[in-house]
């Protein structure tokens, strides 16, 4: 049985530490482009829920012309005119 679990294959601490080292470089670069996504994400938010806030008025607008012609409409049948 070997002693050898890698087959003969050598990996030195140098190499093992170089290997952390661009690991963590990729990662903190992983983190800044989260942050970067999630304010994005936030933004887009923002701007939906403008958008909804500002387009409610419109059905209610449009319900209170319909009553308002509603009435117009029914006026003179009511008085006679």
């Amino acid at each position: 049985m070997s002693m050898e679990p890698l087959g003969g294959v050598t990996i030195t601490a140098r190499e093992i530490y170089e290997a952390v080292i661009r690991l963590t470089g990729r990662v903190d670069v992983l983190i800044e482009q989260h942050a970067d996504t999630r304010g994005d994400v936030k933004d887009h938010e923002e701007r939906l829920r403008s958008l909804e806030r500002a387009r409610w008025p419109l059905p209610s607008l449009a319900a209170i012309i319909s009553l308002i012609a509603l009435g117009v409409g029914v006026l003179p049948m009511l008085t006679g005119s």
